[in-house]
């Protein structure tokens, strides 16, 4: 079964948001094993939208629109649909009343252009909305069908699996198909390096499709099976994530929607190890992400930014003759960073970034880009070096994440 997307506001059309529905909606209609065939966005525009919608029921057997169903004057997609299908509106007065009393129970005052929400076009089923004023509905039109949900992200996130969802069931049985979805997550190559390493492996004869979806710095691999049972669906999303993983191993931080900061977390708290990380050219991003999970006050101990040289001495204890004689941003100083706030703040573990973020300050020597990282325990100090060749804003990204990078891999090499 095909499905079609139209999202329908003037703040999409003019940019004032961003249209994040209509990925919410792939995602769940494609975890439920269906296809995404098309999707446009429309203003407030009667003709528009009814144009809009009879294209795309030519190319699909569903459309789930979104946006236009408040109660204010350019909220107009009720009233443009019912036009669409030559159907008259009528009030439901369940809906009425659940709208008065939530007005009640808030002790809002009632104004009577509210009753606007509770009118459907005549032989629609209304979607209860769990969490906001504006039902939705769904409306047959002879084989194909047409669903109106409202356009406030929240409020789609509830009503498309809990309204949508079942009655695409209800209405097309059968025609789903199994599905079993898995994300490789990886960092250090990019989207073409990622897909070449992948080129001699055909999904396709294992029943799994493939997307290359670049999260900066990083680089997902989504595969999702689809077969006629669970069972099947899961061997296959398996056989591909294992040949995935033989091309990417090396790369590969994380499976699933787990993030490279609790990847790390899971790391420490299973070892029962404490960090304490000292920050120049990252300015505290890393100690931000380490501290974004939630319970790390278990493992992160302190933070240091130090970004003057004054700073590294007083803080970390840096010897002023590596400063002297090396500079802030080389190997002996991220050692002496990383081994000066692990013995201050008495942590197992030692963490330090220190380079050039830009876009001023570099030299031939050492560029802007040159990042140096160092990690250690306290018997063997770790440093590597980067050339990275972004922005100030990316540099200190990506200068956090291969600093994250670096930290599970010497964390699970002390495991070996």
């Amino acid at each position: 079964m095909k499905i079609g997307i139209l999202t329908i506001g003037n703040e999409l059309m003019n940019g004032r948001i961003a249209d994040t529905n209509s990925s919410f909606i792939a995602r769940e209609i494609n975890a439920a094993g269906w296809q995404i065939e098309a999707m446009m966005s429309v203003g407030d525009d009667e003709e528009a939208i009814k144009s809009r919608l009879h294209y795309l029921l030519k190319l699909v057997d569903a459309v789930i629109c979104t946006g236009g169903l408040g109660p204010t004057a350019d909220d107009i997609t009720t009233a443009a649909i019912a036009r669409a299908f030559g159907l008259p509106l009528v009030m439901d007065e369940n809906v009425l009343a659940h709208l008065k009393n939530i007005f009640t129970s808030f002790n809002l005052r009632w104004t009577e252009n509210n009753a606007k929400q509770a009118l459907f076009p005549e032989g629609a089923e209304v979607i209860p909305n769990p969490v906001g004023t504006a039902a939705g509905f769904a409306l047959p039109v002879k084989d194909k069908l047409v669903f109106v949900i409202p356009g406030v992200p929240s409020e789609t996130a509830r009503m498309v699996p809990s309204g949508v969802i079942g009655l695409l069931r209800r209405y097309f049985p059968g025609q789903a198909q199994h599905t079993a979805k898995q994300t490789i997550k990886t960092f250090g190559l990019s989207e073409a390096a990622v897909d070449e390493r992948l080129a001699d492996f055909d999904f396709q004869s294992v029943g799994v499709s493939v997307g290359f979806y670049p999260v900066f710095p990083e680089n997902h691999v989504v595969l999702i099976a689809r077969a006629t049972g669970q069972e099947q669906a899961k061997k296959n999303i398996a056989k591909a994530t294992q040949e995935v993983s033989a091309r990417l191993g090396d790369c590969i931080f994380a499976y699933g929607e787990k993030s490279l900061e609790e990847t790390v977390a899971q790391i420490l708290q299973e070892e029962k190890l404490t960090l304490a990380v000292a920050e120049s050219c990252t300015g505290g991003l890393l100690a931000n992400r380490l501290t974004d999970v939630p319970g790390s006050s278990a493992y992160f101990e302190r933070g240091v930014v130090a970004y003057a040289n004054q700073a590294k001495i007083d803080l970390l204890g840096v010897p002023v003759e590596i400063l002297g004689r090396h500079g802030a941003v080389s190997e002996e100083t991220a050692r002496a960073m990383a081994e000066g706030v692990r013995r201050m703040a008495k942590t197992d573990i030692g963490l330090s970034t220190t380079g050039l973020a830009g876009p001023d300050g570099g030299t031939k020597e050492k560029p802007v880009g040159t990042v140096y990282i160092a990690v250690t325990d306290g018997r063997q100090t770790i440093c590597r070096h980067h050339a990275f060749r972004w922005d100030r804003r990316r540099n200190k990204l990506i200068s956090s994440e291969a600093a994250l990078v670096m930290l599970k891999n010497f964390l699970e090499d002390k495991n070996k």
